[in-house]
């Protein structure tokens, strides 16, 4: 018999270390993330450069956090607005803190991307952009469920921008949690994405773009 066949069979939930819904853990992890994993604002930047700054466009961040990622694609892009998504609502207020001068082009939006319904009611987008926040499905096979409910909230000809840890020698060693690069592509084929490319990958993490 089948897992599928049977739910109790299926793997359980990788639990979180920390609480991204309590201040002091928020904070914390906002304070920490960039010093621990520099090369995070290179992938802050690919993901913006993968955008045309002179167009107006729409943009949607899964996990938009403190707003570092937002704050690059706002800076870069002086056409763009966005729809910030987090199910934290102290991520939110670091992110309104950090992208004050930003305001009339954020929307921020409180929920979980783990809801089936999270896309109800916003709109279409150019791009959906999302970084180091997939995992926070807190198993693997959530995944490509997810990109089809991204794949359906963007427009003809929109990009799906991806970058998140990947499972390997040199990535995560959580299995369960973490997809391997190559698992990373396969679940954006099979959720209907045509077009798929790595455009960077480094300390651990790997970036896609889809459409």
């Amino acid at each position: 018999m089948s897992a599928m066949q049977h739910p109790n069979l299926l793997p359980p939930d990788v639990p979180s270390p920390i609480d991204l819904q309590d201040e002091a853990d928020a904070r914390a992890w906002a304070e920490s993330a960039n010093a621990l994993r520099p090369w995070r604002a290179t992938f802050f930047q690919a993901i913006a450069a993968a955008m045309d700054p002179s167009r107006q466009t729409r943009v949607l961040e899964l996990g938009s956090g403190p707003g570092f990622l937002a704050e690059e694609i706002l800076q870069r892009c002086p056409l763009a607005t966005m729809v910030l998504l987090d199910f934290s609502a102290p991520m939110h207020r670091l992110a309104g803190e950090r992208l004050k001068r930003f305001a009339d082009r954020v929307t921020y939006v409180e929920r979980s991307f783990k809801n089936d319904d999270w896309m109800a009611g916003l709109g279409a987008f150019d791009h959906v952009v999302t970084n180091q926040a997939v995992h926070e499905l807190r198993h693997k096979r959530y995944t490509e469920p997810l990109h089809r409910k991204v794949r359906s909230v963007l427009r003809e000809g929109g990009t799906y921008l991806l970058s998140d840890h990947y499972f390997g020698e040199d990535g995560m060693k959580k299995e369960g949690l973490y997809l391997t690069v190559e698992e990373q592509q396969a679940a954006l084929r099979s959720a209907g994405f045509q077009d798929v490319r790595e455009l960077l990958r480094q300390g651990g993490m790997s970036l896609h773009s889809a459409s």
